[in-house]
């Protein structure tokens, strides 16, 4: 009987390190990608609210070597004021988004990256000077003071979401699976004063 526990405490073992093995490649490189937002705030000019943000992009290697071969990535930074209720959940006040596309063209070796919101398109030499670029959100028009209340609390919040659903259909299935393709943000919230 101790024999055959002892099997069966073997074959457990024996499992675990196979699992652990077939991991590894996903455990190791976790903190080397990643996309965050470090900053972001609302500034009251002329009546009206502005927002600046400042988003951090680490591509993982998955992410790169798909951009070298001219398959585009898109990222949307989704923006969000809500009224703070004591008992109830918040109230979605507003939603705007601002949806950016960036795709290499090996032909003239740049970086393209377009506003889908604006329509407006930049050519950068590095994908590093393409990535601050998306990376710097500055003085975009989200609301006027005049839809909010004077005596109600306001969160602002911002998040960036990776479009796994625009990448050609065969990569979609890896881009579920693979942490190298988790490349959103979670929420930075703030309390919006007037």
């Amino acid at each position: 009987m101790p024999e055959s526990l002892s099997n069966k405490s073997r074959l457990w073992l024996a499992c675990l390190l196979c699992l652990l093995t077939w991991l590894w490649p996903f455990v190791a490189d976790a903190d080397e990608f990643a996309v965050s937002v470090k900053k972001a705030e609302m500034v009251l000019r002329d009546e009206r609210y502005f927002l600046s943000a400042d988003i951090d992009y680490q591509l993982s290697d998955r992410a790169r070597e798909a951009l070298q071969n001219g398959i585009p990535l898109f990222w949307t930074v989704q923006v969000q004021v809500l009224r703070h209720r004591d008992y109830l959940w918040n109230k979605k006040l507003l939603e705007k988004e601002i949806r950016y596309r960036i795709q290499y063209h090996a032909l003239l070796n740049m970086y393209r990256v377009r506003n889908e919101s604006s329509k407006t398109v930049y050519n950068f030499s590095t994908l590093s000077t393409a990535l601050d670029m998306m990376s710097a959100i500055r003085n975009v028009p989200i609301m006027d003071k005049a839809d909010l209340a004077q005596d109600a609390h306001y969160i602002g919040g911002v998040k960036v979401i990776f479009d796994r659903d625009a990448l050609p259909l065969p990569l979609r299935p890896i881009a579920y699976i693979n942490p190298q393709w988790y490349l959103s943000s979670d929420w930075y919230l703030w309390s919006l004063k007037e």
